[in-house]
This record gives C-alpha cells, sequence and structure tokens, in this order.
C-alpha cells in the first residue's frame, strides 16, 4: 500500500483573530462588560418585589423583610457562588454556556449527556421567548405613574417589533453605547434604593439568612414566594452564555458592583414597602414607588431603555445557541449571516422572525407584567439544573475530588429542585406556555441528534486507496468525457484514508466522472470554539487529495472560501500544477475549474430496521426542512454544484431472496 503525503497547517484563518478589547481587565471593558452582561438580571427590580407583593398583599413587616432575605441569598448562593466563581471556570476556550459546556464533555462515555444539554438549551430559548415581553411590559406601565391614559399594549408591541427589527442591521455600532447607558441605569437603581435605606434602616435586618429561613417554614404560600423570588437571578444562565464577549475577570470584577447596586434597590423598595404598609403600597410598583415623582418619566425611559438593552443581549446568546447547536448537530442547517465585522456578531433570520412570533404571542396572551411573571421562570429553572449536572461532570473531568463534586451537586440540584418545584406552581397560569415551546425545540434538538447518529452509523465506507488506481484510470481515459479539472466531493468520514462507498460509487459506477484532480473533503467540528486549521493528505500527487478542515463550533463552514485557501498553499509549495487540463485553456495559462458533487442520503422505505430507527429517519427527513440546502449551509452558493441521491438502506434484518422456479418437466 502507497503511503499518503500528509501536510498539516497549523495556522488559523481568523475573521477576527486577537482578544478583544472586551476580554481585558481594563476600566473599558469592564463597561462593556456591565453593558453585555447583565441586563436581564439588571432588569428584574422592575417586577421581582412587585411579583412578591403580588403573593401576600396583605403583608407584615416580617414577610417584607423574610423576602429581601431571600433575594439577596439566592443572589449570592445561586448568581455568585455558582455562576461567577464556579461555572466562569468552566470555559472551552474561553467561551461559556451550556452548549459550550457540552462540547467539553461530549467525549466522555453516555449517550444520554446530549440530552441533558439539548433539554438545557432548549429551556434556555424559551426563556428568551419570554423576556423581551416581560421586561419591556414592565417598563412601559410605569407610564401609568404619569398618566392613566397611556396605551401600554401597541406601545410594547412596537418597542418589541423594532427590537427585532434592528437585529437584521447588526447592533455593532448600537453596542458601544451598552455600557455608558447600564452604567447610569445601575447607579439609578443603587442612589434610588439606598435614599429610601435611610427612612427605615431596619430593612438591613435583611442581610441575616434567619428571616428568609423563618418566612419558608412559617408561609403556607412558601411555594409562591420562591417563584417570585426566583426571578431575581433569571439572568445568570445568560451571564454565563456571554463569558466569550467578556471574559471571566471582566465578568466577576464588574458583578461586585453590579450585586451592590440591585441589593440596594431591592432595600429601598423594601424599605418603601415597610414605611407605607400594606394600604399605602396597593396597587402600586414599588420599583417606580422609590422615585421620585419629577424623576418618573425619565425613569421610564431608562427602565425602557434597559429592557431593550437586555432583550438584545438575550437575542444576541440566542443566536449564539442556535449557531453552536448546528455546528454541534443538534438542529439542522440555518442560515447565518454576519452584519458587522465585529466577532461574535451574527444574525439568524429563522431564529430572529421564530422569536419574534413568540414574543408577540406572549404579549397578545398575557397582556399585562403581572400574568406574564406567572409564566416567566419555569424553563430557565430546567436550564438551571442542566447546567448543575453538566458542571458536576466537568468538575470530576478536571480532577475535582467526589466529596467536592457531590457537595456541589447535591446543595445545588436542592435548591434548584426547590425553585422547579415552587415555578411548577405557575404551571397552570402561564408556565405550560414556556415549557410547550422549550419541549418543542429540545425535541428537534434530541430528534435531530439521534437520527443524525444512526445515519451516520449505517454509512459504508471503503478504503480510498484501494480505489486510487481505478480513479487514476478514469483520470486518463478519453473515452470518458471530463466533468471538470477539479471534482470536489464532500466527505463524512473522518479517517483519511477512507471515504464512503456511495462516494466512489459516483465517480467509478454512477456515470463515470473524468476530472485532472480529485479533492475528499472533510469537515470536522472540533470542541474549541473557534479554531480553523486544515490537513491535507496526498493520496496520488497531482490527482487524489484528502483534505480536512478542523472547525470550530462557533465558526461558519464556508468550504469553498477554505478549499481555496488550502489550493493556494499547495500551489504557492509547489505540490500542485493548477492549470487548467484543456490544452486550449492550459496554453493560456487559464486555471482548472472547480465543480462540487453533494450527496444527499435519504432514508429508504425498503429497509429492514427497528422501529425506533424508522421513526427516527423519518423525523430526519421532515426536519430537514426547517434548515437550508446544503449548497447554502457549506458556502457553495456562488460554486459550480452538482447534487445527487442516493438511498441510504438500514439493513438490520435480512432479507428474503428472489428465487428461480422449479423448471418444467420436459
Amino acid at each position: 500500500m502507497k503511503d499518503t503525503d500528509r501536510t498539516v497547517k497549523t495556522a488559523e484563518y481568523s475573521e477576527g483573530g486577537g482578544m478583544s478589547l472586551s476580554r481585558r481587565l481594563t476600566l473599558a471593558g469592564l463597561l462593556v462588560t456591565v453593558g453585555i452582561v447583565f441586563g436581564d438580571i439588571g432588569t428584574s427590580p422592575l417586577y421581582v418585589m412587585k411579583a412578591i407583593i403580588g403573593v401576600n398583599p396583605h403583608y407584615e413587616p416580617d414577610y417584607v423583610l423574610g423576602a429581601i432575605s431571600c433575594v439577596i441569598w439566592t443572589l449570592t448562593m445561586q448568581t455568585t457562588v455558582k455562576y461567577v466563581v464556579i461555572a466562569l471556570r468552566a470555559d472551552n476556550k474561553g467561551e461559556g454556556g451550556i452548549l459550550a459546556l457540552f462540547a467539553l464533555l461530549r467525549r466522555l462515555p453516555g449517550r444520554w449527556i446530549f440530552i441533558v444539554a439539548a433539554i438545557g438549551a432548549a429551556a434556555l430559548i424559551a426563556d428568551g421567548m419570554i423576556t423581551p415581553a416581560v421586561t419591556v411590559t414592565s417598563a412601559i406601565e410605569g407610564l401609568r405613574n404619569v398618566t392613566d391614559r397611556v396605551p401600554v399594549l401597541p406601545v410594547v408591541i412596537g418597542v418589541i417589533v423594532m427590537i427585532f427589527l434592528i437585529q437584521q442591521a447588526g447592533t455593532g455600532k448600537i453596542g458601544r453605547m451598552f455600557g455608558p447607558f447600564m452604567l447610569v441605569w445601575f447607579l439609578s437603581l443603587g442612589v434610588a434604593g439606598g435614599a429610601w435605606i435611610f427612612s427605615c434602616p431596619a430593612v438591613l435586618k435583611a442581610f441575616n439568612p434567619w428571616y428568609a429561613v423563618r418566612l419558608l417554614f412559617s408561609s403556607p404560600e412558601w411555594f409562591m414566594i420562591l417563584g417570585a423570588v426566583f426571578l431575581c437571578t433569571t439572568g445568570a444562565e445568560a451571564l454565563y452564555s456571554d463569558l466569550g464577549h467578556c471574559g471571566r475577570r471582566n465578568i466577576a470584577v464588574s458583578w461586585i458592583f453590579v450585586k451592590v447596586m440591585l441589593i440596594l434597590n431591592y432595600l429601598g423598595q423594601g424599605a418603601w414597602l415597610l414605611t407605607r404598609g400594606p394600604e399605602g403600597a396597593k396597587g402600586l410598583n414599588p420599583f417606580y414607588a422609590i422615585v421620585p415623582e419629577c424623576l418618573m418619566i425619565p425613569a421610564v425611559i431608562l427602565a425602557t431603555g434597559a429592557a431593550v438593552i437586555a432583550s438584545q443581549a438575550l437575542l444576541s446568546g440566542a443566536f449564539t445557541i442556535f449557531s453552536e447547536a448546528v455546528n454541534l448537530d443538534f438542529w439542522p442547517k440555518l442560515k447565518i449571516k454576519y452584519p458587522s465585522a465585529e466577532r461574535g456578531q451574527l444574525y439568524i433570520p429563522a431564529v430572529n422572525w421564530g422569536l419574534l412570533a413568540g414574543c408577540l404571542l406572549t404579549v397578545l396572551m398575557f397582556r399585562d407584567s403581572s400574568h406574564m411573571e406567572a409564566a416567566y421562570g419555569l424553563a430557565i429553572t430546567v436550564t438551571m439544573l442542566m447546567t448543575t449536572i453538566l458542571l458536576t461532570l466537568w468538575m470530576r473531568s478536571r480532577g475535582v475530588g467526589r466529596v467536592w463534586s457531590v457537595v456541589f451537586f447535591t446543595f445545588f440540584v436542592a435548591l434548584e429542585g426547590l425553585f422547579l418545584v415552587a415555578n411548577l406552581f405557575k404551571f397552570m397560569h402561564g408556565g405550560w406556555y414556556t415549557l410547550l415551546a422549550a419541549g418543542v425545540v429540545g425535541t428537534v434538538m434530541i430528534v435531530w441528534r439521534r437520527s443524525s447518529d444512526v445515519r451516520r452509523g449505517y454509512i459504508e465506507y471503503r478504503s480510498l486507496e484501494s480505489a486510487a488506481p481505478l480513479i487514476e484510470a478514469i483520470s486518463t481515459d478519453e473515452a470518458i468525457p471530463k466533468l471538470a479539472s477539479n471534482l470536489v466531493y464532500l466527505s463524512e468520514s473522518s479517517d483519511p484514508g477512507r471515504v464512503e462507498s456511495k462516494l466512489l460509487y459516483s465517480i467509478i459506477n454512477k456515470s463515470p466522472k473524468r476530472a485532472d484532480h480529485y479533492w475528499f473533503v472533510h469537515v470536522d467540528y472540533v470542541d474549541a470554539p473557534d479554531t480553523l486549521t486544515y490537513s491535507v493528505d496526498i493520496v496520488r500527487p497531482g490527482r487524489i487529495y484528502m483534505v480536512t478542515l478542523h472547525v470550530g463550533y462557533r465558526v461558519d463552514p464556508k468550504v469553498s472560501v477554505y478549499l481555496r485557501h488550502v489550493v493556494e498553499d499547495l500551489v504557492a509549495a509547489g505540490r500542485l500544477d493548477l492549470t487548467s487540463g484543456y490544452p486550449s485553456l492550459r496554453a493560456a495559462g487559464v486555471p482548472g475549474d472547480f465543480r462540487f458533487v453533494l450527496l444527499r442520503r435519504v432514508f429508504s422505505l425498503s429497509s429492514s430496521c427497528r422501529k425506533r430507527e424508522r421513526i427516527l429517519m423519518r423525523g430526519h427527513e421532515r426536519l430537514r426542512h426547517l434548515g437550508r440546502s446544503e449548497t447554502e449551509a457549506y458556502g457553495l452558493d456562488t460554486s459550480l454544484v452538482t447534487l445527487e441521491t442516493a438511498p441510504l438502506i438500514l439493513n438490520t434484518a435480512p432479507g428474503r431472496r428472489v428465487v428461480p422456479e422449479s423448471a418444467p418437466d420436459e
């Protein structure tokens, strides 16, 4: 057997190389972090205390102190300890989020890990559908403190539509304003809340966790209280997902400032509630009640701006999740656009318009923030539980002792399980809505991933070396019409010495295809998010090449562009003559043309397979329509492409064979 000649290219073709400013620990980086990361958790004071008082409008002082104590310690244990101290260390080459965490663990034994990741990612998407609705509505409702004539619903719909419309133009320039704006927002939260603390210093007792414990054990409505308290930490998962944009140190340092401002505001709202009493607080949102009347309109404008920024951050996170899901094989190929040159800026039209429809449906169904709060929080609790499971596996894979891993797992599963039980009481009041959305997305992810695994398991491979002599003979056989100078096949084989038997069948048997050079290109999605390298195995010099593109799960696989890079390097190294094989064109020094051949494997109804696999294969064929064609997915839109279909036959049981009839007697 002839040894192949291998070339490995280690330099990366990066579209935005270098560490961005936002990832370095600087004042500018901290400002950017405040603008990008904390939008969701930073708008929670708009509705958390209102939801808590909604549980018990006839509250007593200990109820308020206990509720604020729950908020303080939830922010401390759930957001600070779990996410800022622990989860931010579980980075994949600087990237965070539940799918980045899964990419670190997918080599571990146990096929159930992908199900945990799919459920968590789907619940996070469902949360992204309702968050813009509840934050924008809560902000706009503040206008009722100025006049009752404000048409809240039309204004909310207009703001939400505007948020989604600007996505297609990119948010690079607008994003530079997020930091200063959110800095003003958080300072306003702290000042407004801090001013009221002086009127009722007794509210500081809420730092004592005993008030939280006593409230939960003494109140028959503890589950509803916890469901409302949980809203204060719903942005913690988004904080982890934004790790790649800002870096761990920037997030950890800026969180100190953000947490202080949030707690000051919650204490201020609590002081106002203690001062006014149940009758004086009836029907009012404590958030706006602590704002001086002369500053009400600026406060509403600030709150609306913060809600827009929070929504924008969640949308960017949703685009990133779906981009990762596509490359990690959780979702069919989607059309991804890059509206600006900034690293991490991407736009997925199908996701944008799908989330817009979900947000508008949320607004029209629930109509006011009080009803939306009833649906909010249940889905994100599921995400947090899934993250806890994956973080425990990550800790064990990094050598953390079994005892500490068990302590971490037990504590946070118990805490988040308690929040899940509390939020399940919201199910009939709207929680079903987000669980339904998460269920649909999660089902698609699980079915697509599992069916793709089954399909790959039944693909037959052959040695490329064994077929090379015949391919060389076809290349020089002038009786066969030349199809192209360079014929390119996309292969699913990760072994450079083997390709799918259907590819060889296409070249040799199915209308023999003559070309000067044959290229077999395999896209290898690696765990590192931004990797973009290649390796070349020269099976027959000047004739047959096997190219493997090593692509990070956040990189768009532009095969035609990257193959051109490979060809240029081979030509420069003197290992490839790209001049056309047609005599007239060769004399003029014209480069040879390229034709891509894509094989679409269609599930054959003649397959004899288990019922479960048949259902998965049919589901795969239907779900394929959710994505774009392979021509678009691999960046071959402007290339010459031939699409061939090949049957995917799953033979798991012996079939009957036709036999000849007995010969008649002579």
